[in-house]
């Protein structure tokens, strides 16, 4: 973090934090069920659209050229503006990177109270503009409302071959799953926004909310996967569950391989739950089962709203140890395989969580 600019706690001036700030996934089920939401699938050149949940949208416009677009935005998940900032920005770039693109340009989103200093904001634009610069990418513009809540972030287009689009309805049957980020920004978060930690207690979940997903990409486009997503609002329970689904294969996960950031355990112990994952759960717990003797603590876990969360990769058994080799050569976080995928079977739930050895 940057030396902070003003004394106020951004986490005060919001009810939610981060990705936890999404509207709930059974909420948001109601809506879209009263729309019609028939897709233009006379438009040949629409490669990707909201018919599978996915990362992004897709739009092809050459034969070797794919465009990607994505919009996202929240609450201070942190206090400091500057890595407010650079986290919002890295968790909306993740979602060209787990489409297999590259970041081109980004818009700002800006939701701004007129109470505070405004080199608060400018700290805000400014970490999120470091890391679009990171990501190669440039900003071109935004768009400011006034709103009591701070909300910031950025709508991101990005570009892929169309024939490399990565997509979440592309797992197979064999393929293992590799995660590239540790559980539990929605639980720290939490615990920070109630003061149950301090700044200390943070570090880990800042390192790698604001560490983009763009090496993990780049690994999986050079081994090759078949499928791809970012876990984020909707936790590891949601994001699996919607590859299953546009993929129609069952996700077996052991939870004693999922890499966990340190304290969220305990945390969780001592009830310290986000909103959103008690909505998480609710909406996704009808397609999860759990197999053999599964702590409340890991149930729990596995419906914990990530923020800038890290790849979900789907990749066939036979690359899984080049891309793990490859991931540790650039340097991401703490990728591990965690589970496997599984034919479906009629009447079978589409995720299974067991403890392995």
């Amino acid at each position: 973090m940057q030396e902070e600019t003003s004394k106020v706690r951004l986490t005060t001036m919001s009810t939610k934090a981060g990705c936890a700030a999404k509207f709930g996934p059974g909420n948001l089920a109601k809506v879209m069920a009263h729309m019609n939401m028939q897709e233009r699938k006379d438009d040949p050149n629409l490669i990707v659209g909201f018919g599978t949940c996915d990362d992004a949208g897709v739009y092809k416009i050459a034969p070797d050229y794919a465009l990607i677009q994505t919009v996202d935005f929240f609450t201070p998940i942190v206090d400091d503006p500057y890595t407010f900032g650079a986290i919002a920005a890295t968790n909306a770039l993740s979602d060209v990177y787990a489409m297999g693109g590259k970041p081109l340009t980004a818009l700002n989103v800006c939701c701004f109270s007129t109470g505070l200093d405004p080199e608060v904001y400018a700290e805000i634009l400014q970490g999120g503009l470091d890391k679009v610069t990171e990501a190669g990418a440039v900003v071109v513009g935004g768009h400011t409302v006034t709103d009591n809540e701070i909300k910031f972030g950025v709508s991101v287009t990005g570009y892929v071959h169309p024939d490399k689009v990565l997509t979440n309805g592309g797992a197979r049957p064999g393929d293992v799953i590799i995660l590239t980020k540790p559980l539990g920004t929605g639980v720290i978060s939490t615990a920070f926004k109630n003061e149950i930690i301090g700044n200390d207690g943070m570090k880990e979940a800042v390192v790698s909310m604001s560490t983009l997903n763009k090496a993990a990409s780049e690994a999986a486009q050079d081994i090759g996967v078949n499928a791809c997503t970012d876990v984020t609002g909707f936790g590891l329970s949601g994001h699996s569950y919607e590859v299953a689904s546009a993929s129609n294969v069952t996700i077996r996960i052991d939870l004693s391989k999922v890499p966990v950031m340190e304290g969220v355990l305990d945390l969780i112990a001592k009830d310290c739950i986000p909103g959103g994952g008690y909505a998480n759960r609710s909406h996704y717990e009808k397609w999860v089962e759990f197999e053999g003797e599964v702590s409340e603590v890991k149930k729990t876990l596995v419906f914990d709203p990530q923020t800038s969360g890290g790849l979900l990769l789907f990749v066939p058994k036979e690359r899984a140890d080049d891309l793990l080799k490859k991931l540790e050569e650039k340097k991401t976080l703490r990728s591990q395989i965690i589970g496997e995928v599984l034919p479906k079977a009629e009447g079978e739930k589409y995720i299974t969580y067991y403890e392995g050895e």
